[in-house]
């Protein structure tokens, strides 16, 4: 079989992987996915999907279940928890860039229940469940991955190319000799998501709030049922301590007393990486989403990052299923590592940055110049491409 007929191989049923299965599947191109997961288990992950990847994904009715789903949020705020002031950025000012000029708070497992159930109307055996990718390389006769079963012997699969979509520590980038360069922040951070009325109590409260406090700073995401709220224990307090149901109502009553009784529904801890893999492809075995880049969560773009990197790798497999050049492959790289370290992980930095100004002083200084931006409309419009990603993909375009 000529290599360029056999399926593209994914490991990895994450939102990327089964997007970039989706685009590909959808194009005409045989696919097929495997995941260590025998099932999609919902986790307290990413939730907020920018402007441009609802107008990516605005086909086969995905866009429409995301936002039945989902909570359009058309505001986003920077906020002094002291005082309430706050600067508020209105993406209705770009919506002559793009279809849905607003973020949609959606839990990530939506996307991903959407993406396998049209893959699995398609053709059932898509997506392998339950199996480990345990190896993969690239020898005379094409790319090739091995895959295993419980306790069962090995079975090598060949593919037109072999893509990685597995993760922050993906085996498919180890068989691609990259490194991951970067490093991890120092603090940690505990996602906690709660039933309680925070708008109820914070004047003028957005869907998207990023909070100084006065012992650092806190987010407040809003979701349909729950809002997602991110703390930042101290430094010195043991993260077991800091865990504890009743620690966390203490942080939650730091930021309203009436919120020291609100319900609970999950906790989950994480540390945050900012990290680039040292190149995305050797031969026909390529990376994308997690396994290529992590950052900092502050603004929300590393799923969104990782969909627009399928998309540009979905295109240029697709041209070359019908014909074009192998060497059309190097596009991907060349368009998407470039933006992914400046406009991603490069400002992403830049947001972690401004919110940890540890100074009362800093941090009026910072507020005061986000509130005449957000008044400006034609230095906002601009801002608002650069934070919703509009930007970096319409760079990403004009790259060879």
């Amino acid at each position: 079989m000529d290599v360029d007929s056999r399926p593209v191989l994914i490991a990895g049923a994450g939102p990327v992987g089964l997007v970039l299965a989706w685009r590909l599947a959808r194009a005409g191109l045989p696919v097929r996915v495997f995941e260590r997961e025998p099932q999609l288990i919902p986790m307290l992950r990413s939730s907020t999907i920018h402007p441009p990847t609802l107008d990516m994904l605005d086909e086969d009715g995905v866009c429409a279940a995301l936002h039945a789903a989902g909570r359009i949020t058309p505001t986003w705020q920077i906020r002094l928890h002291e005082t309430g002031e706050h600067a508020e950025f209105d993406l209705s000012i770009i919506a002559d860039a793009t279809r849905h000029p607003w973020r949609l708070q959606c839990d990530q497992s939506v996307l991903s229940m959407e993406m396998e159930k049209r893959l699995r109307a398609l053709d059932a055996s898509i997506v392998q469940r339950g199996v480990n990718v345990v190896a993969a390389g690239e020898d005379e006769e094409g790319p090739w991955l091995d895959w295993q079963q419980g306790e069962e012997a090995p079975v090598r699969e060949r593919g037109s190319h072999i893509v990685g979509c597995d993760g922050g520590r993906s085996l498919i980038r180890d068989a691609i000799g990259a490194s991951f360069e970067g490093s991890i922040y120092p603090e940690t951070t505990i996602l906690a998501t709660t039933t309680f009325p925070f708008e109820d109590h914070l004047p003028e409260l957005s869907g998207i709030n990023y909070v100084w406090a006065p012992d650092g700073t806190y987010s407040l995401l809003r979701l349909p049922d729950v809002w997602r709220v991110s703390l930042h224990p101290p430094a010195e307090e043991n993260l077991d301590d800091a865990m504890r149901p009743e620690r966390i109502s203490a942080r939650l009553a730091t930021i309203t007393p009436a919120a020291a009784h609100a319900p609970i529904r999950e906790i989950r801890p994480y540390r945050v990486h900012q990290r680039i893999a040292s190149h995305w492809r050797r031969g026909r075995l390529l990376i994308a989403g997690d396994a290529a880049h992590l950052n900092n969560p502050k603004g929300g773009m590393g799923m969104n990052g990782g969909i627009h990197d399928v998309f540009e790798l979905a295109a240029c497999l697709t041209e070359i299923f019908n014909g074009a050049a192998p060497s059309t492959i190097e596009r991907y790289e060349a368009r998407r590592r470039p933006v992914v370290r400046d406009d991603i992980i490069g400002q992403a930095d830049q947001n972690r940055a401004r919110m940890w100004e540890p100074s009362l002083e800093g941090r009026r200084k910072l507020l005061g110049d986000l509130q005449a931006l957000a008044s400006d409309r034609d230095r906002c419009y601009k801002y608002l491409l650069k934070t919703s990603m509009i930007e970096g993909l319409r760079r990403a375009a004009t790259l060879a």
